[in-house]
């Protein structure tokens, strides 16, 4: 059993180092243990402290690229070397490493594909109240829609079976951690949480560098996510929301109308004609959409299996 450690990376040149002597180097149940680092583009030293404190691979971008694309081709990288698990942390020892045996244990016991380390929020000290309410906030969002119940929906660190990560295809730029959960539901990958610990700050969020930004981002991946994989429920909403008032107007109208008065109501006929008309248009979209959506668990399943026929070969 082959367990790879991948830490998504970019100018973490001071950090790094301490959150690499942290990483455990024996697991119960897990025969090897490698550590794959991704450098996001930086600019200082960081692959060099990488190759200094002995990491067994690098995937170098030339540029940055963000989070979720450095997240996802860490993904690939570990599963043509031949993982069995992956386990992903962040390069800033946030996350506690001596909790990744509990993070790996249900994949092991056959109990999840993707694991997800909850971290105590309420306790943690530089989150501010606001923050700490908008973590909540937003993990109840994901989980409306995702039908799930993981507690801290943003938390990176987290565990995969080598299953679980070739099905995840990430297509947002700015973090992966909302739209993977959401993407398990439509997947069937089974979701685990464990509790974990987290070290002191060593330095400020990259992601979060404005709260407004952050927010206005993590609404936009929540809706963008859900449309891709429930669209014809999505739409169908959209097209009810317009649907319900286009015919309450036009029940106004003939109300009056018949009464003699319809005269005086013709704004109501005309805003009714734009309702109903919108509703319609929402619901071809909706099963437009769902066709669409067909047509994409197909695509996926023909991804899904090229990438089992590369780590095959990768194997070989």
């Amino acid at each position: 059993m082959k367990l790879i450690i991948q830490i998504p990376c970019f100018n973490e040149e001071k950090s790094l180092p301490e959150t690499l002597r942290a990483l455990p180097r024996k697991i119960a149940g897990i025969d090897e243990i490698e550590i794959l680092i991704i450098d996001d583009g930086s600019t200082d030293g960081t692959v060099g402290a990488a190759r200094e404190c002995g990491v067994n691979h690098i995937v170098k971008f030339t540029a940055n690229r963000g989070l979720a694309s450095a997240f996802m081709a860490g993904l690939d990288a570990c599963l043509k070397l031949g993982a069995d698990v992956i386990v992903n942390t962040d390069a800033d020892n946030q996350y506690c490493a001596d909790d990744i045996a509990k993070l790996v244990a249900p994949i092991l016991a056959g109990e999840a594909d993707m694991v997800i380390g909850v971290r105590p929020i309420e306790e943690i000290k530089h989150f501010s109240f606001f923050k700490k309410r908008l973590q909540r906030f937003g993990s109840f969002a994901v989980n409306y829609f995702a039908g799930t119940k993981v507690e801290d929906t943003t938390s990176g660190f987290r565990a995969f079976s080598k299953e679980a990560a070739a099905k995840i295809n990430i297509v947002s730029n700015y973090t992966y951690t909302l739209e993977s959960i959401i993407q398990s539901y439509a997947k069937q990958i089974v979701i685990k949480t464990v509790n974990i610990r987290t070290n002191e700050m060593m330095r400020e969020s990259r992601l979060i560098t404005s709260l407004s930004k952050y927010i206005s981002l993590s609404i936009s991946t929540i809706l963008r996510t859900y449309a891709m994989y429930r669209p014809l429920k999505y739409f169908s909403i959209l097209s009810a929301l317009m649907l319900i008032p286009g015919f309450t107007l036009g029940i106004r109208f003939l109300y009056y109308y018949s009464i003699g008065e319809g005269s005086g109501y013709i704004q109501s006929l005309i805003l009714c004609a734009v309702f109903l008309i919108t509703g319609v248009i929402m619901f071809v979209i909706a099963l437009v959409s769902d066709l669409i959506g067909i047509n994409r668990k197909l695509i996926e399943d023909v991804l899904l299996r090229v990438k089992n026929i590369e780590i095959k070969i990768g194997k070989e």
